[in-house]
């Protein structure tokens, strides 16, 4: 990510231990070898490597090996489902059985459009948030860090084919889960709020097996 970029390593605050800035790391950046990690918190690669040891015995990472020719293999170090069940899903379980209520008691028609209606809704207030942006820059960062308050850990970037937005986590997975829907609305509140000068294609999916989501933005000519 660029300097421009809303940074989450500038998110971390002293009082957090090495393993949780470590969960972090591994959270919005993907699989890391221990050497990285150390260049990433300031530590030594012993005490990387012993934090990583230490987070494998609770069950909250695990390690691949990588062979790159001659010599050992390299050791990549990645979240297991335990140590991503540590960022919050918001209410998922019952987020989960109310959607399939619906659904069971009143069809898929009318929990569609109680999907569609929580989108207008947020992309009200969405919209408020941004109303003072007037670059599309602007509004990407100020998007981004709305997100990130509200629990997706969204970040951006510029570069030559225009911007990426990532949210490295999804509050709300347990229910996009029981109803695909619900990303749909999520892109198109997305689309919406940036306007119709702006094409936006989700790039990475977390339902489709991704670690993230990301979206491609990029201005129509």
């Amino acid at each position: 990510m660029n300097k421009a970029s809303y940074s989450l390593e500038n998110s971390f605050i002293s009082s957090q231990s090495a393993t949780d800035r470590i969960v972090m790391v591994l959270k919005t950046q993907g699989a890391q070898t221990a050497g990285n990690l150390a260049k990433i918190l300031g530590i030594t690669g012993e005490g990387a490597r012993l934090h990583l040891l230490k987070l494998a015995e609770e069950g909250l990472v695990q390690a691949t090996s990588e062979s790159r020719g001659v010599g050992r293999p390299t050791l990549n170090w990645s979240l297991t489902a335990v140590g991503n069940a540590r960022f919050p899903n918001a209410h998922g379980e019952l987020s989960t059985q109310l959607l399939n209520t619906i659904k069971n008691e009143l069809g898929d028609a009318i929990l569609e459009q109680i999907i569609d209606k929580r989108g207008e809704d947020i992309l009200l207030r969405y919209a408020e948030e941004l109303k003072s942006c007037h670059t599309l820059e602007e509004k990407i960062a100020r998007f981004a860090t709305i997100r990130q308050q509200e629990g997706y850990l969204a970040d951006w970037a510029k570069d030559d084919l225009g911007f990426l937005l990532v949210e490295n986590h999804c509050p709300i997975c347990a229910a996009a889960n029981a109803s695909p829907a619900i990303c749909q609305s999520e892109l198109k509140i997305l689309k919406q709020v940036l306007g119709p000068a702006v094409n936006v294609q989700r790039v990475e999916h977390i339902l489709e097996g991704a670690r993230r989501c990301a979206y491609r933005i990029t201005v129509l000519h």
